[in-house]
């Protein structure tokens, strides 16, 4: 059945520009923007208007400090707010658009204006603390869209599955306190940025609610179909969240430069499919996609694009492709020690 899947873009986001030949290029979303632009692309999604964050949206979740030195790149040539993070003149504004993008979306889907969304932003976000820019992120999107979603949306659970290849530091910090949030990220480890292990399941009221699944990379589609399957649909049902989303990386694609797993198109196409059906389960559907990293090109276009299909519901997995990627299993003990642990907080 169709549905009306809300498209967040902007040429702004092209003009965040880190330069040196950096991998987190404005290539990346030239590549996604020319996949989106064939006319039975065109015709298939709702292109919504982004809406900038504003000053207090952003220290729903950031300290005054971070912003105002973030602002301070707003202009200039170029800055370094990290090692692996630095700035052009319009990287500021980019920013504050791609925070607000999650936003929008969030707030389409809540009204009813759309099904579900997609924020097609960069800088990326999920590595950004409450204090600091790291990882190509300057802002947080994703946890600034939560926490909006909490304080002005009426919801009081979300769940946030984080699929990039990296551990999305900055988001489980955000939320590692609270049960509002339930945080739970497959990841490469030890990989960048070092965090993301079993252990690390929360504190107070929110132990529980982080459930990191950690790789040893090589992964592919069949087994994050598991993961998702046995872990993640399951907790998910439990925890019964008002809204989900989804820190969407694409670097967990087989060809991608900076990861090791093997994941292909059809395995976000997947992963996707299994969030729609437990958001039209559970939360009258309302799903928001923002996109984290992926950085081979090919990859990242295609991904989204599967992505993009799977929540309008138009063409996608064939229902025969879908069943099938789940049947095949192999042993994955980086699996079963997840399920371990999250055995002591969740029911399987």
């Amino acid at each position: 059945m169709p549905r009306k899947t809300a498209v967040l873009k902007d040429p702004l986001f092209l003009e965040h520009d880190p330069g040196f030949d950096h991998i987190e290029s404005p290539e990346r979303l030239i590549a996604v923007y020319r996949a989106l632009a064939r006319p039975e692309e065109v015709k298939a999604f709702f292109f919504a208007e982004c809406e900038p964050a504003d000053y207090d949206d952003l220290a729903l979740n950031h300290t005054p400090e971070h912003i105002r030195r973030v602002a301070e790149t707003a202009g200039k040539q170029f800055d370094v707010l990290d090692p692996d993070t630095y700035t052009s003149p319009r990287s500021y504004d980019a920013a504050v658009l791609a925070a607000g993008a999650v936003i929008t979306g969030l707030k389409l889907v809540a009204e009813g204006k759309a099904d579900n969304a997609v924020a097609l932003v960069r800088p990326p976000g999920h590595h950004a603390e409450a204090d600091q820019s790291r990882g190509f992120c300057l802002f947080n999107n994703i946890a600034i869209g939560a926490r909006y979603g909490l304080k002005h949306l009426g919801m009081k659970r979300i769940l946030i599955l984080d699929w990039d290849l990296h551990h999305g530091n900055g988001t489980q910090h955000s939320f590692y306190d609270t049960d509002q949030v339930l945080y739970c990220s497959t990841h490469q480890y030890p990989h960048y940025p070092g965090t993301g292990s079993l252990g690390e399941t929360g504190v107070g009221k929110g132990e529980g609610f982080t459930l990191n699944v950690p790789l040893p990379g090589g992964q592919g589609d069949q087994d994050f179909a598991r993961i998702m399957n046995e872990l993640i649909a399951p907790v998910a049902r439990q925890y019964r969240p008002d809204c989900i989303m989804v820190s969407a990386g694409y670097d967990s694609h087989i060809s991608d430069p900076l990861g090791g797993m093997a994941v292909t198109t059809a395995g976000f196409a997947y992963m996707t499919k299994i969030m729609v059906d437990l958001a039209a389960e559970l939360c009258d559907g309302r799903l928001v996609l923002a996109l984290e990293g992926g950085y081979y090109l090919q990859g990242l276009a295609e991904g989204v694009l599967a992505s993009l299909h799977e929540l309008s519901g138009e063409g996608g997995m064939q229902p025969e492709a879908f069943a099938a990627m789940a049947v095949a299993k192999r042993p994955l003990p980086s699996l079963d020690a997840a399920i371990a642990v999250a055995k002591k907080y969740w029911t399987f």
